[in-house]
């Protein structure tokens, strides 16, 4: 027995800040919106390179857990490319972020929240200067 592969991750939220997660994933982040099964809930699937890496779901109001819960998730990290195109489009929807370069690797992070204040980290392959 042996963990093959990371699956997904998956949000819940009430309809409106479902809504805007969905748009934020795919216009800020980049995701693309896919298939997703006809369940009972409404929700979205999120797709990078063919996989459904973020699902989406719909929390009924008796279910729905507020945003920045108690718990040790800090965030999630996503390999990128176009470290430029990426500041970018993070300055024209103003959304803040910082970046460091990873010691030895020098890998570029990026760091950000989403509209529900869960951490990200935007990963760039090495060689790049850790600007802000």
């Amino acid at each position: 027995m042996a963990v093959e592969s990371f699956g997904h991750y998956n949000l819940r939220a009430q309809r409106p800040l479902l809504e805007v997660l969905r748009n934020f994933y795919v216009d800020v982040i980049g995701l693309e919106l896919g298939f997703r099964p006809p369940f009972r809930s409404c929700g979205y699937w999120l797709y990078a390179g063919g996989k459904d890496i973020v699902h989406l779901t719909e929390a009924p109001e008796e279910e729905y857990r507020p945003a920045r819960a108690a718990g040790t998730l800090d965030h999630v990290a996503f390999t990128c490319s176009d470290v430029e195109s990426f500041r970018r489009r993070l300055m024209s929807h103003r959304i803040p972020f910082t970046s460091e370069e990873v010691p030895l690797t020098g890998e570029l992070q990026i760091f950000l929240t989403d509209p529900a204040g869960n951490g990200i980290e935007l990963n760039f392959a090495g060689g790049h200067r850790a600007t802000v």
